[in-house]
């Protein structure tokens, strides 16, 4: 670790300065020898650093959805040149280039704080050894090493002998368990903030291996902050635990206000949206506006939360805007599925009313005497003259076909032929 602090030693002076004068305010107030004034130094190090580092995490946002949207696409090269890694690399450089992602771009953050954290770990390491480094000269070094947070030194490790631990005037004991306290919440800081990304502002609607990866990160950076914090100065420690609450918080604002689409998080947000709006009529702030804007724009590609708001806004008589605002609508019907309204959809199958025994019987009736005024049939007596027949008979010269007919129209599980009547009942 110190022969890595060594190459970031460019940077230890303008690290120290800072630290020096942030040691000078609160050294007014807490006393220039008291860990509250060295530890309140580190930490809003740490803050200014973050605030500067803003930019580079909106650029890391954005790059980790774009990777969220390329998952797919990537999927499919992977797939059809699993044979060829060359060519695979080669594709996925391209789409890299096409689309404007960078996968790296996700971990600018912490690459940028790389330098001020080992500069960092550089002063406390002179701390430690007793030597001045950067602006530290003689008084501050003096008053750096008397310093103490809850009894254990700011350059003292958790692998420290008894020995070096007492030469900066604190126990063992102390310094292991304050060490070993600040290392399981800087573990479990790391952990959460992973789990929090996962959990919430993840498109669920895709199952890619980029969710799998980032699932193996959720365990596997807090297990590497607990090995490597063992061999951190107490000072570092509370460096890197204020790092990750800030970036703790700072994921937690994102989650919030700028949710992915299809998360979790997205939905949340979209509901106390709607229910702003339906109380107000109106877009408020400017960020809600470029929302609601976004969501209009989409049309048929809205998912189901999308969809969702836009249905509800309907209900409520309000209807979203091209520009962003919302405005009275006299239609109160819900879109479908795919945003179009449900007047233009597909009606639905509606079952018939049950009718009454009453309605049933009339309406019996009514189909009786509308069967009994349709004009007879063939089958019905005519005023044909009764010599038509035997004229029939003279002309064909066959058998008549009357029997033929009759048994043929014999009901089925009847005898054929003339049947015998049934005799009366004997009473």
């Amino acid at each position: 670790m110190d022969t890595i602090a060594g190459f970031f030693s460019f940077i230890t002076t303008p690290v120290s300065w800072v630290i020096v004068q942030f040691h000078s305010l609160y050294g007014k107030i807490f006393g220039p020898d008291t860990g509250w004034a060295w530890g309140l130094s580190i930490v809003s190090l740490v803050v200014l650093i973050r605030i500067c580092l803003i930019p580079l995490f909106v650029k890391q946002i954005k790059s980790t959805r774009a990777m969220q949207t390329l998952q797919p696409e990537m999927k499919k090269i992977q797939e059809r040149y699993k044979n060829d890694k060359q060519r695979q690399s080669e594709e996925m450089m391209k789409l890299y280039k096409e689309t404007g992602t960078n996968p790296l771009s996700s971990c600018l953050p912490i690459l940028a704080q790389s330098p001020f954290f080992f500069a960092l770990y550089h002063v406390l390491n002179g701390i430690a050894t007793g030597s001045t480094i950067g602006v530290i000269d003689e008084p501050l070094l003096a008053s750096a090493r008397k310093a103490h947070i809850f009894g254990a030194p700011l350059a003292a490790k958790f692998t420290d002998s008894a020995d070096k631990v007492a030469s900066l005037g604190a126990t063992l004991t102390d310094v292991r368990v304050v060490t070993a306290i600040m290392i399981v919440l800087m573990s479990a800081s790391q952990f959460f903030t992973q789990r929090q990304l996962m959990t919430k502002n993840v498109d669920t609607t895709v199952k890619t291996p980029f969710m799998q990866q980032q699932k193996m990160l959720m365990y596997v950076f807090p297990v590497m902050f607990a090995v490597f914090g063992i061999n951190f100065p107490v000072g570092v420690l509370v460096y890197w635990l204020t790092t990750n609450v800030w970036t703790m918080g700072q994921q937690m604002y994102v989650i919030r206000n700028n949710p992915t689409p299809g998360s979790k998080a997205q939905s949340a947000y979209l509901e106390r949206l709607l229910k702003h709006v339906t109380h107000a009529e109106k877009i408020r702030t400017r960020r809600d506006r470029n929302v609601v804007k976004a969501i209009v724009s989409k049309g048929r590609d809205r998912n189901e939360f999308e969809r969702k708001f836009i249905n509800g806004l309907t209900k409520a008589g309000l209807a979203a805007q091209a520009d962003g605002q919302v405005a009275k609508s006299t239609a109160t019907a819900v879109l479908d599925e795919d945003g179009a309204p449900a007047s233009t959809a597909t009606p639905k199958r509606q079952q018939p009313k049950r009718q009454s025994k009453s309605q049933r019987q009339s309406g019996t009736t009514t189909a009786k005497e509308d069967s009994s005024s349709e004009p007879k049939t063939s089958l019905e007596k005519t005023d044909e003259p009764q010599d038509a027949k035997p004229q029939a008979k003279q002309a064909g010269g066959a058998k008549p076909a009357g029997g033929t007919q009759q048994r043929s129209k014999a009901k089925s599980g009847q005898r054929k032929g003339p049947q015998r009547p049934k005799s009366p009942s004997k009473k």
